[in-house]
């Protein structure tokens, strides 16, 4: 049976957010306090290509915090990646962790389409 799914998140695990940094060839990210356009941020700093300010994860709350303004800062799509990628990372690691083999494929647009099998070996 079949199920087409669509995930809302809230970046909780920085064993994803380290994942889809990996994935999308970006630093390792650290923990630490970052100054932002307005005010600081505390949590795991990523570090968006072309971004003037870090994004900041509060892996407590799920929270992002980034200093955005319509491409003066950055390119929105790097941000929307990183989340992509966190919500794709973390759905393989949480049905990995209950033994289900998952397999990925890319399609249009952009949009990454995974197959959880339950009762299969990864």
């Amino acid at each position: 049976m079949s199920h087409i799914v669509s995930i809302r998140t809230r970046l909780h695990d920085p064993v994803a957010v380290g994942a889809a940094c990996q994935r999308l060839g970006l630093a390792t990210p650290t923990h630490g306090t970052a100054k932002l356009f307005s005010g600081e941020a505390t949590g795991l700093l990523v570090q968006l290509p072309n971004w003037q300010y870090p994004v900041v994860i509060d892996t407590t709350t799920g929270n992002v915090n980034a200093s955005y303004v319509c491409c003066f800062w950055g390119d929105q799509a790097q941000l929307d990646r990183l989340l992509q990628m966190y919500a794709v990372e973390k759905a393989k690691l949480e049905a990995r962790k209950k033994g289900y083999t998952v397999t990925e494929q890319t399609v249009s647009g952009g949009a990454i389409k995974l197959q959880i099998i339950e009762g299969a070996h990864a």
